[in-house]
């Protein structure tokens, strides 16, 4: 009986057997990542921690003044130990409370995820307004990729880090979910004198995990190899940490974004989506 790399086990005739040896396992920083949807979930959750969070059941509710979907929306993980239509009556008047819309993030194309409650909440005119996916790969090939040149790291987002940040005008709550997490680091390539970054990043560190957001360069800039050697370096820093293995989240039309991570050696892991509270008038959008 002999055990393949996959862990299953074959029989194979002794009169069949020329030689033999022991494999060894993979190195743990060569070792490719592999999740259940629930376990990416919590993980992603920490590394963009909103301000408030209440549970309701085994959903998480989740709220951080607006900024941002993932960090005001739930997370239904399990029962919200009362029936749907009850449960989502509760999520409406707890962001009503607080002056927020309502939304729920669900998942699909992995084990455990929730196409039956996308389902759902889609019969009972919730609106789907964003979806996009979660990547994976092993970390120690983006450590590789690059020499991490240039690129200085920090605890803090400072303000030439958010220069280059997409969104402008970042509040106090903004900041403060930017620098929630397990470990965050911020990467940064300096611009020319005066001018914002050339380019940008941030990690979170969550045990085995590094989640990678906010990669961003100067337009001008772009196809120079500036996002991977910003990869390489927070890569090497969450190496040095104890992680293995990374995620990180891509819009499902950023082309650009999906060639790079895929050459880095990401892959699909699932899809997830925001549905959003319906208009109680009749009048929801598409």
């Amino acid at each position: 009986m002999i055990t393949r790399r996959d862990g299953r086990s074959v029989r194979i005739a002794e009169s069949a057997l020329v030689a033999g040896k022991v494999v060894p396992a993979a190195p743990v920083r060569r070792r490719g990542p592999a999740a259940s949807y629930d376990e990416l979930a919590r993980v992603a959750s920490r590394g963009w921690r909103p301000l408030e969070t209440e549970q309701l059941g085994e959903w998480e509710l989740r709220a951080a003044g607006g900024f941002t979907r993932r960090a005001n929306s739930v997370l239904p993980l399990g029962d919200p130990g009362l029936p749907l239509d009850a449960a989502l009556a509760a999520v409406r008047r707890w962001y009503g409370e607080r002056g927020l819309p309502a939304y729920v993030q669900t998942a699909t194309g992995a084990e455990g995820t929730q196409e039956l409650l996308c389902a759902e909440l889609e019969r009972r005119g919730w609106v789907r307004e964003v979806t996009a996916e979660v990547w994976t790969g092993a970390l120690a090939p983006v450590a590789d990729r690059a020499e991490g040149a240039g690129v200085v790291l920090s605890r803090r987002a400072d303000e030439a880090w958010l220069a280059r940040y997409q969104r402008k005008g970042v509040s106090e709550v903004a900041l403060r979910v930017l620098g929630g997490g397990p470990s965050v680091w911020f990467a940064t390539v300096p611009g020319a004198e005066g001018e914002p970054p050339a380019a940008i990043g941030r990690c979170v560190v969550d045990g085995r995990w590094a989640g990678f957001a906010a990669v961003e360069v100067d337009p001008g800039l772009r196809r120079q190899g500036l996002a991977t050697e910003v990869l390489a370096a927070l890569a090497r820093r969450a190496l040095d940490e104890g992680a293995s293995a990374a995620w990180l989240q891509v819009e499902t039309d950023n082309e650009g974004a999906r060639g790079l991570y895929a050459r880095l050696g990401f892959a699909p892991h699932h899809s997830y989506h925001h549905y959003r509270e319906p208009d109680d008038s009749g009048a929801a959008g598409s």
